[in-house]
């Protein structure tokens, strides 16, 4: 593997889970820029598809769905969150789908890519960025994000002004591909322990 200039695996983690939820069509946006990315291989986990209990008990339905999920976020060298604001936070079930993996997220950067109402999803991220910090995951400066985001689409899910939203996305996913690379090429050196 030549950890400077091989695709970077990418999980796009979708972090809603409402019903009627406005989150795919942003994902679908967010897939195009993925697959266009000169070295990202996307890959994406859906919060709403996943069946994790809020225990945190080994149950045998918890290992089952962790069996499907654990290897795909154990396998990405870098993720992109997208996340709702729900009540000025991001939303329960992503964090469950966090809370439930600890070495699948440490020394990888992470992404993060918003929507919402006035506030474009923008606490959401911020308090995203204090759990990925904990985790020992690295969250890229750039974000993306909608304000009012029901309103930027048109009805067949395409921006009515991509411009804006384009760049941004451009800058974050550079951003992630630098630190994805760097970091994969650190842990070759020398392994990543938090002791």
């Amino acid at each position: 593997m030549n950890t400077t200039t091989d695709p970077l695996r990418v999980t796009l983690l979708v972090g809603s889970n409402r019903h009627r939820r406005f989150g795919p069509v942003v994902a679908d946006w967010l897939l195009d820029h993925l697959r266009a990315h000169d070295g990202l291989v996307p890959e994406v986990v859906d919060v709403a598809a996943t069946d994790l209990p809020t225990t945190l008990a080994p149950t045998p339905e918890a290992r089952s769905a962790l069996a499907e999920i654990s290897p795909r976020l154990a396998g990405a060298d870098a993720f992109v969150v997208l996340t709702p604001e729900y009540n000025h936070s991001f939303p329960a079930g992503l964090k469950n789908v966090i809370d439930w993996h600890f070495t699948e997220w440490r020394a990888k950067p992470v992404g993060l890519v918003s929507y919402g109402g006035l506030a474009g999803g923008l606490r959401a991220v911020e308090h995203l960025r204090q759990v990925f910090a904990e985790l020992h995951a690295v969250t890229v400066r750039d974000t993306v994000s909608f304000h009012n985001a029901g309103a930027s689409f048109d009805d067949t899910g395409r921006l009515l002004d991509p411009s804006g939203p384009d760049a941004a996305a451009k800058t974050m996913l550079d951003q992630l591909v630098w630190w994805g690379r760097a970091l994969r090429e650190a842990k070759e050196r020398r392994p990543y322990d938090t002791a």
